[in-house]
């Protein structure tokens, strides 16, 4: 018996780490509800800057927020005192120069996307 599969108006790419587990809790919330994907490690292939507009754009988060603010890189590279002056440009050029900087998971399927995890995020968005 195959398995249904929903689809969205795009493909649903994902920006995860395996062995992060925020990252795999949101795997399992869309698998769990058959929401097929394409996963993509971050640390290894970080979205575009545009990429990472959109997320932050259709997420509704400021671009400081899409920092993931307890990782090792965030701290050896002294963001926290940077982020006042950071303009959103800039903030993204970082973003997507090095993904262990970025917040995980980013999913986006071109139109919709949500940042990091929460279930009620992605009933909302993922439903």
């Amino acid at each position: 018996m195959s398995e249904l599969k929903r689809t969205f108006p795009g493909m649903i790419k994902f920006y995860g780490y395996k062995k992060c587990s925020t990252s795999r809790k949101a795997e399992k919330y869309l698998s769990d509800r058959g929401i097929s994907y394409d996963f993509i490690d971050i640390t290894e292939k970080p979205p575009s800057q545009a990429v990472l507009k959109q997320a932050a754009k259709s997420a509704e988060i400021p671009a400081k927020k899409m920092f993931n603010t307890s990782g090792q890189e965030y701290r050896q590279q002294g963001i926290k005192d940077k982020l006042p002056e950071l303009k959103d440009g800039d903030v993204f050029k970082m973003l997507a120069s090095n993904g262990r900087l970025i917040k995980r998971p980013v999913v986006t399927d071109g139109m919709r996307a949500t940042v990091g995890f929460s279930e009620e995020s992605y009933n909302k968005t993922w439903k």
